[in-house]
């Protein structure tokens, strides 16, 4: 079983791979029956979370995590996330845990910050 320590980098690690663009890295993180949920998208899998989520160019510059809590397999996610306009917004995230990879994440969208 996976520490806190090692879910809290985790979920830093994809947020970083995402800015960089880096699906590459981020692959590995997740369970082959990862599903992703958001106001936008209920429940899809790996492959259309990566055609739906990860544009081919990182739509921020940057991601700051303002709040992370791990509380065995489960954890919460506040972040404001910086576009290349220098405009940004907060968004939190419930990711589930499975096996010391990300089983399942959910979206809840946030204002302009």
């Amino acid at each position: 079983m996976s520490s806190s320590n090692e879910r809290e980098a985790i979920i830093r690690g994809l947020f970083a791979a995402y800015v960089q663009g880096r699906r590459d890295l981020v692959r590995p993180m997740l369970a082959d029956d990862f599903t992703f949920s958001s106001p936008r998208d209920d429940h899809i899998g790996r492959d259309a979370y990566f055609e739906r989520c990860w544009p081919e160019k990182p739509p921020f510059s940057a991601i700051e995590i303002e709040y992370l809590s791990v509380d065995g397999d489960e954890a919460a996610v506040r972040y404001r996330a910086v576009k290349h306009d220098g405009t940004a917004f907060r968004n939190m995230e419930s990711f589930r845990f499975r096996g010391g990879k990300v089983a399942s994440v959910d979206v809840y969208f946030g204002r302009e910050a």
